[in-house]
């Protein structure tokens, strides 16, 4: 018999409701015993909810969802009660003592994943949906929810099993006079295959953008004007500015929105040397945080003194730079982007905002995110992952075939392509993986 689960699945704190939920064999007999008689399922009773000497906890809504129509495909029952901790705690603890245990971190969506009631996506798109940041994560959470990745997932898993059963038929059946794996249409089947996984590849990355966004790290000489930049793009005075070098001494980070993508940008102290032994860690800091950003935007000032870019180059080789050409307003300049050998260079001002729109737009550019694009839904780096690796076993076994006749070669390519697919909906999956996404999750969900 499985156990029966427990949790409060509202926000903890005080809040004008909060609601109770049970979900498991004996979620019937636990609500009964607080709360009196089911009503008809999907159906709001009000009832009085009591302790074990029947005095009343709460008064509040009773619903009860039966198996297997509920979001687990379990017996479902939510109490909805009155906001107060002590209310809430009383009726998680009456639960336990009628044979409940409280649920660990998405143990709910989890149990609607083995239930076949969600895939692996669809569970994984509750989460995101809850910790959306921006509108548009809230719509391509929505979309994965709903299955449109799952549906896109299926459509390519069929033309694969379509393939495989061609494929594999030919290896069955080598006395037949017509050489099946010399057919064109396998290869341009192949062809195909890789072109949908591609597209489907840029569509996961798009989502994953709006999901993590990327890590931004503003460096430079002191006094270039870093510390104003990050204020000037988070629109508020998060950090200090003076005319002093050297003020920043700690990294400084803040969470903006560009066009729906969340940026962490932080600000660095400024880089050269110094025997100030506090201003030293500050500048280890400062090179550690450009050595794992995404993106470096590289300050300078036009003015000789600035650090060279080289020196960023050697300190974030795997990151992209985006030159910076601050302090525009003291030369009386336009805001611009100019073509430089192997890069571009923006001109702005940080102080007076002249020039902020074009970085923004340089930013989202470089991170590969169209915010216009129509259709995109919320991906994690797992599902890109795997799409990568599905396209990487259809291009081998293409090339076997080219290359060498080798059907076998090709029919256990496309054997690993399925698998690989079948990992981002949960056909194929380890209780490791099971066990790292749903522990992420909230409790109660």
């Amino acid at each position: 018999m499985i156990d029966t689960i427990v949790a409060r699945a509202t926000p903890p704190g005080r809040g004008g409701v909060a609601i109770v939920r049970f979900s498991g064999t004996q979620a019937g007999h636990i609500a009964t015993s607080i709360a009196g008689e089911l009503p008809a399922p999907r159906h709001a009773a009000l009832r009085t909810f009591v302790d074990a000497n029947g005095d009343a906890i709460d008064s509040g809504l009773l619903l009860y969802f039966a198996a297997p129509n509920s979001f687990t495909g379990e017996s479902v029952v939510e109490l909805q009660c009155h906001g107060g901790p002590f209310v809430v705690d009383a009726l998680l603890s009456r639960a336990v003592e009628l044979g409940g245990r409280l649920a660990e971190p998405g143990e709910f969506s989890q149990r609607a994943f083995l239930n076949d009631r969600i895939d692996l996506a669809q569970a994984e798109a509750i989460a995101d949906l809850i910790d959306a940041s921006s509108q548009q994560a809230v719509r391509g959470a929505q979309r994965v929810l709903q299955g449109d990745f799952s549906t896109r997932i299926h459509q390519l898993t069929d033309q694969l099993i379509a393939l495989r059963i061609y494929i594999e038929a030919a290896l069955d059946f080598p006395e037949e006079e017509v050489d099946f794996l010399a057919d064109q249409s396998i290869r341009d089947r192949l062809v195909g295959l890789i072109k949908d996984c591609d597209q489907l590849t840029e569509s996961a990355h798009q989502g994953q953008l709006l999901r993590d966004g990327i890590k931004v790290v503003i460096g430079g000489s002191p006094n270039v004007g870093k510390s104003t930049l990050l204020n000037g793009l988070s629109g508020q005075q998060r950090a200090l500015v003076t005319d002093i070098a050297g003020t920043t001494r700690d990294l400084i980070k803040e969470s903006i929105l560009i066009n729906g993508m969340p940026l962490e940008i932080i600000d660095t102290a400024g880089l050269r040397e110094t025997d100030d032994p506090v201003e030293q860690a500050g500048i280890a800091l400062a090179e550690q945080a450009i050595n794992n950003a995404d993106l470096v935007l590289f300050i300078t000032t036009a003015d000789g003194l600035d650090v060279d870019r080289s020196k960023f180059q050697q300190l974030a080789p795997d990151a992209a730079i985006i030159e910076v050409v601050n302090k525009i307003d003291l030369r009386a300049e336009s805001p611009r982007i100019e073509q430089q050998t192997g890069y571009e260079s923006i001109y702005l001002s940080a102080k007076t905002g002249a020039g902020l729109p074009l970085l923004r737009g340089k930013i989202a550019e470089v991170a590969g995110y169209r915010p216009a694009e129509e259709g995109v839904f919320i991906a994690r780096r797992r599902h890109l992952e795997a799409l990568n690796k599905t396209a990487e076993a259809i291009s081998v076994g293409n090339q076997s075939l080219l290359k060498y006749g080798a059907g076998e070669l090709l029919a256990e390519e496309l054997r690993l392509a399925q698998q690989y697919l079948g990992e981002i909906t949960g056909e194929f999956s380890s209780d490791d993986l099971l066990g790292e996404i749903f522990s992420s999750f909230c409790i109660g969900k």
